[in-house]
C-alpha cells in the first residue's frame, strides 16, 4: 500500500481551490475585516491545494499527511466555539398555557 490504496483526499483538490480563490476575494477580504478586524489567513487553503495536487500526480505520503492534519485542525477549530444559547434542563413551567395575543389596531 506504498501508494495509499484507496485513500483519497479528504475533498477534491478544486475544493482546495475555490476556497483559496474565495478566501483572496474583494468581498471575503472585507467582510473579515469588518466582522474580525484583521485580515484572513489564507495561506492554508493555498498549502492544501498544492498538497492535494502534489498527493494526485506522486501519491506522496508526505502530501497525504499534510492534507489529514490540515482537515483534523479545521474540525477541531470548528468545534471549539461554545453554543450562543444554553440548553435548557426543562422546559418552562408554563409551557402549555396560550400566548398572549396582540391587540387588534
Amino acid at each position: 500500500m506504498a501508494d495509499g490504496g484507496g485513500w483519497r483526499p479528504p475533498r477534491p483538490c478544486e475544493a482546495y481551490g475555490a476556497e483559496w480563490r474565495l478566501c483572496r476575494s474583494a468581498r471575503h477580504l472585507l467582510h473579515h475585516l469588518y466582522a474580525f478586524g484583521e485580515r484572513p489567513a489564507c495561506e492554508q487553503w493555498r498549502r492544501d491545494l498544492a498538497r492535494c495536487r502534489e498527493w494526485e500526480q506522486r501519491r506522496s505520503a508526505e502530501a497525504r499527511r499534510s492534507l489529514c492534519e490540515s482537515e483534523w485542525a479545521r474540525v477541531q477549530a470548528a468545534g471549539k466555539h461554545p453554543p450562543v444559547w444554553t440548553p435548557r434542563q426543562s422546559p418552562p413551567a408554563e409551557w402549555h398555557h396560550p400566548l398572549p395575543q396582540e391587540e387588534d389596531k
